[in-house]
C-alpha cells in the first residue's frame, strides 16, 4: 500500500477531474498542476500549485517545456526504499510525487478535422504527458498513475476505503494501462506522418515487424458459443467498413451476425446493377442482380428458401416499399443492410423489434491486408481484390457459351469468389440456383448444388472457384443439365476436364485466376 500525499493533475480531457480533485482535497493531498487544469481547479475553489512554482523554473516555449524538469521526474522516479535516490532528492530539495493523473493532447481528433494542417497535428504531439506517464508506470511499486477518466471514481473509492494509500496490485494494473495508451499514442503519431509523408509506400509490403492498431468499438454478448467472450474492435487507420456501421433498428449485433454482415455486403458490392444477397454461416445461399431490386430479392431468396431463414439480406440500392414488402414475407431474417432506407419501408419494419437493420454509408470497396489469426502468430496477405479480367477468358472446348450464358458464368463466377472452397455456383441469368460450399471434394460440392437447385438446373451454367482435379465432377455437371462451366484451369488432368466437357457438349471457359476462400 502506498500513501498518496502529493497528486500531479495535468489533463487535457478534463471529464471528471473535478470530483477527483475534490476528494483529493478532502484527503489532504497536495495538488500540482498545469495551465488550464490549474486554472480550472483554482476557479472551483481547489487549492493548487502551478508546476513552475514547483519546479522553481517558467513554462517556456509556449508551453512546450512545462514539466520536463528534474523535480518532476526526480519526484515520480525516485525508488523510496534506495538511500542513494533518498539522499539525492534529499539534497538537491525535490518533493516526491506518489500520483500522477495525465491525459494526452487530442492528437487523434486533431487529424480527423477535414482541414487539419501539417503543423497542427505536430503541435498536438504531446512529449511532457507520455514521459510523466512512462516515468510513473516505471516507478508503479510507489507511484500512482492514471492516464484515463474512467478510472477516477475506483481511485477516489479507493483512497477513502484505504485511508489515503493505495494497494500495489490495483498501481501495477493502472501502470500498464498508462503504458497501453503511450504504446496506443505513438502508433497514432506513426501512422499519421508516415502516411502524410508517403513513407508508408517506401516500406516493404511485408515489413519485418508488424504494428496493428484497433479501438474497441463495444463489448459483445458472446463469440460464437454462449461460453465465448467477444468484443468489437475497427481499425483505427481505416475508415468505414462493418466497425463502422450505423445500427438503426434491432437488438445488439452478435459476433456472428458481424461476420455474416461483412461476407454479405462485400459480396453485393461487387455487382453495378441492383443486386440482393442472403449469407447464412459466412456463406452465400442466394444472390441475384436485376433491373428492379425487389426482383433480386425474390430471386436470391427463391434459391434456397429454407437456408435463407434466419440469415443475413444484404443489398447494394436504397431499401423501396416493394422490396421491403417482399422481406416481409419471407420469413423469418437477422440483419437487412443496405445503403439507405425509404421512410415507409422502415416503417413497415417497426413491428419486428428484433430485426436488425443497419445502413452502410461508406462507398467502395475497403483496400488493405487479409489478416488471419493463427496459435503464436498471424498470417498476412493481400485482400482478395482482383476482379475478373474478360480479355483472359479462353475458350477451351469445341462448343462456345453464348453471349447469355457468358453474361451469366462471369455473374456466378463472381458469387463464387464469395463462397467458401470448395465452391461450386449453378446459375442461370444473374441468379443462383444452387449453391455448393465448404466441401472437402469438388465433385462433392457440385452435387450439393445441383441438389440445391433441383430440377432448375437444367440449362445452367456452372461457375468453380479453383481447377476441377478429375473428370467425376464434370458427370455431375451433365446429370444436372449444365450447359456451360467457368473455372480457372490449370489442373495437371485439364485435357480430360475438355475431353469429358466436349463428350458431353459442355461449353468450359477458363479463367487463369483462383479464388479459394478458406
Amino acid at each position: 500500500m502506498v500513501k498518496i500525499r502529493r497528486a500531479l493533475i495535468s489533463v487535457s480531457d478534463k471529464t471528471g477531474v473535478l470530483d477527483l480533485a475534490k476528494e483529493l482535497n478532502i484527503l489532504g493531498v497536495e495538488i500540482i498542476s498545469t495551465g488550464g487544469t490549474a486554472q480550472l481547479l483554482r476557479e472551483n475553489n481547489i487549492p493548487v500549485k502551478e508546476v513552475s512554482d514547483f519546479t522553481g523554473f517558467p513554462e517556456m516555449l509556449g508551453g512546450r517545456v512545462k514539466t520536463l524538469h528534474p523535480h518532476i521526474h526526480g519526484g515520480i522516479l525516485a525508488l523510496r526504499d534506495n538511500r542513494e535516490h533518498m539522499r539525492v532528492i534529499k539534497d538537491n530539495s525535490i518533493g516526491l510525487i506518489d500520483l500522477v493523473v495525465v491525459n494526452l493532447y487530442p492528437f487523434e481528433q486533431t487529424i480527423l478535422k477535414p482541414d487539419v494542417t501539417i503543423a497542427e497535428a505536430i503541435e498536438n504531439i504531446d512529449i511532457g504527458g507520455p514521459a510523466m506517464l512512462r516515468s510513473a508506470a516505471k516507478n508503479h511499486r510507489f507511484v500512482a498513475v492514471v492516464c484515463n477518466p474512467a478510472r477516477y471514481p475506483r481511485i477516489a473509492e479507493e483512497l477513502r476505503k484505504n485511508k489515503g494509500f493505495l494497494p500495489g496490485g490495483f498501481m501495477a494494473e493502472l501502470a500498464v494501462e498508462a503504458y497501453a495508451l503511450t504504446g496506443e499514442y505513438d502508433r497514432m503519431v506513426h501512422s499519421y506522418l508516415s502516411g502524410y509523408f508517403n513513407i508508408v509506400n517506401k516500406l516493404p509490403r511485408f515489413p519485418k515487424e508488424l504494428t496493428l492498431s484497433f479501438q474497441k468499438v463495444q463489448d459483445l454478448r458472446y463469440g460464437e458459443n454462449p461460453h465465448q467472450e467477444a468484443a468489437l474492435y475497427k481499425n483505427k487507420c481505416e475508415c468505414g467498413g462493418i466497425a463502422g456501421l450505423r445500427q438503426i433498428q434491432g437488438k445488439a449485433l452478435s459476433f456472428n451476425n458481424i461476420l455474416d454482415l461483412n461476407s454479405a455486403l462485400e459480396l453485393v458490392r461487387e455487382f453495378k446493377s441492383p443486386a440482393a444477397a442472403i449469407v447464412k454461416h459466412n456463406n452465400p445461399c442466394g444472390v441475384a442482380e436485376d433491373k428492379v431490386l425487389s426482383r433480386a430479392y425474390l430471386n436470391a431468396w427463391k434459391c434456397d428458401k429454407l437456408s435463407a431463414f434466419g440469415g443475413i439480406v444484404a443489398l447494394n440500392r436504397k431499401l423501396d416499399m416493394a422490396t421491403a414488402r417482399a422481406i416481409l414475407k419471407s420469413g423469418f431474417l437477422e440483419c437487412i443492410i443496405a445503403p439507405d432506407f425509404n421512410l415507409q419501408a422502415l416503417a413497415l419494419f417497426k413491428e419486428k423489434k428484433n430485426l436488425r437493420i443497419l445502413k452502410s454509408d461508406y462507398p467502395g470497396v475497403i483496400e488493405g491486408m487479409d489478416f488471419k489469426r493463427i496459435n503464436g502468430g498471424l498470417l498476412l496477405q493481400d485482400k482478395d481484390l482482383s476482379g475478373l479480367d474478360l480479355k483472359n477468358l479462353k475458350v477451351v472446348t469445341n462448343k462456345r457459351p453464348s453471349k447469355k450464358e457468358m453474361k451469366s458464368l462471369i455473374f456466378g463466377w463472381i458469387v463464387a469468389k464469395h463462397v467458401k472452397s470448395n465452391a461450386i455456383v449453378l446459375t442461370k441469368g444473374s441468379k443462383t440456383l444452387g449453391i455448393g460450399a465448404g466441401q472437402m471434394s469438388r465433385v462433392d460440392s457440385v452435387m450439393i448444388a445441383k441438389k440445391k437447385a433441383g430440377l432448375s438446373s437444367k440449362g445452367s451454367c456452372l461457375a468453380s472457384d479453383a481447377f476441377f482435379p478429375k473428370p467425376d465432377a464434370i458427370l455431375w455437371a451433365h446429370k444436372a443439365g449444365v450447359r456451360s462451366i467457368i473455372q480457372p484451369g490449370g489442373s495437371i488432368a485439364d485435357r480430360d476436364i475438355i475431353n469429358a466437357c466436349n463428350k458431353y457438349k459442355i461449353a468450359m471457359v477458363t479463367t487463369s485466376i483462383r479464388h479459394f476462400r478458406h
